[in-house]
This record gives C-alpha cells, sequence and structure tokens, in this order.
C-alpha cells in the first residue's frame, strides 16, 4: 500500500505543479495579448521582451490559427487552451493509472477477484469505444483514420444486430446508447 500512497502523493504533485504552470500561462496571455492588441506600448521594455522571447514559443499555434482563419491575437489564448487541455488528459490519464494500481493490488490479496477485474476492464473499453465512435460520428473524419479504426473494430459487432432491430431517429443513431445501457446492465448483472 506504500507504492499507492507514494503514487498518489506523486499525482497531488503533478496536479500543483500543472496548476501553477497553468496560473504562469494564463498570466503570460494576458501580458501576450496586451502587447499584440497595443493596450501596452509596443516599445516598451515588456513589449520587447515578448516579442523575443514569448513570440517565438506561440508563432507554431499563431500559424495554425492564421490558417484556420483566426486573429494572430488570440494565438497565446490557443495556446493556453492547449495547455489547459493536455493537463486535464495528463491527470486523467494518471488517475487512470491510479485506479489500474489500486485494482491490481486489490486483486493480488484476493486473486478470486482477478477475473471480474479483467472483465470490468473489458467493458470499460467497450465503453469508451462506444464514446470515442459517437464523437468521431460528428466530425468529418473517415472510419478508417488510424486513431479511431479501433473503436469500429471493438464496437460494430455489438452494434451491428442492434441496426438491424432499432431504426434510426430522423438522422439520429440511437443504437451506441442502447448498447451502453446494455452494457451496463451486463457488467452489473455479472457484478463486474
Amino acid at each position: 500500500m506504500t507504492f499507492l500512497a507514494a503514487y498518489a502523493s506523486f499525482v497531488v504533485g503533478v496536479r500543483v505543479v500543472l496548476l501553477w504552470v497553468a496560473v504562469a500561462a494564463g498570466l503570460i496571455c494576458v501580458v501576450d495579448w496586451l502587447v499584440r492588441t497595443r493596450r501596452i506600448s509596443p516599445f516598451s521594455s515588456v513589449a520587447r521582451f515578448f516579442r523575443s522571447r514569448i513570440d517565438p514559443l506561440v508563432a507554431p499555434v499563431e500559424r495554425v490559427v492564421l490558417r484556420a482563419g483566426g486573429k494572430p491575437a488570440s494565438a497565446a489564448w490557443w495556446a493556453f487552451l492547449a495547455l489547459v487541455v493536455i493537463g486535464i488528459l495528463l491527470i486523467s490519464l494518471l488517475q487512470l493509472a491510479s485506479g489500474v494500481l489500486t485494482d491490481v493490488v486489490m486483486a493480488s490479496y484476493d486473486p478470486r477477484r482477478l477475473p471480474l477485474l479483467i472483465l470490468g476492464w473489458a467493458f470499460s473499453i467497450l465503453r469508451l469505444a462506444l464514446i470515442v465512435r459517437v464523437i468521431a460520428s460528428w466530425l468529418p473524419v473517415s472510419p478508417r483514420a488510424w486513431w479511431l479504426h479501433w473503436s469500429y473494430v471493438l464496437t460494430e459487432w455489438m452494434l451491428a444486430p442492434l441496426r438491424r432491430i432499432i431504426p434510426r431517429i430522423g438522422m439520429i443513431d440511437v443504437t451506441p446508447l442502447v448498447a451502453w445501457f446494455a452494457l451496463s446492465l451486463i457488467q452489473s448483472a455479472i457484478g463486474a
């Protein structure tokens, strides 16, 4: 259990570091926006510092924003948003790893729980594949895309028979929702 406690304190430390990085990035974004919109004199030392040190870091984001039709002054905000999303994803992955480690440690104390643990993980992966598939259906991407294909492979066996039984409601395919509830019912019945 000491390993789990050490890992939990590591996750808390990462959260604190990411919070302070986000606060610092937010302040940098505010000052950068003030410089770019000329609310701070472009000839001041702050503006010169930001143009020489910060703008080269924001330049890749600025190119993407410009290609998408956005304003260059908002590039720092988009970089900040990307930083926040990456931080949230990192914390979520660390918490997921914490849950997996906790489950493995608990299963090592009672090996009879291991099959139920693996079954529970399988249900979680199927649910994740359903979520990815539904979100991807809103985007103009091919189901054969390398980052998306796995979700179709994992869920098509379950959704194809449901589509033959359950009709669409207008343009909305409700079979992923039905599959989600079926997975939940089966998992609760098994006790995984």
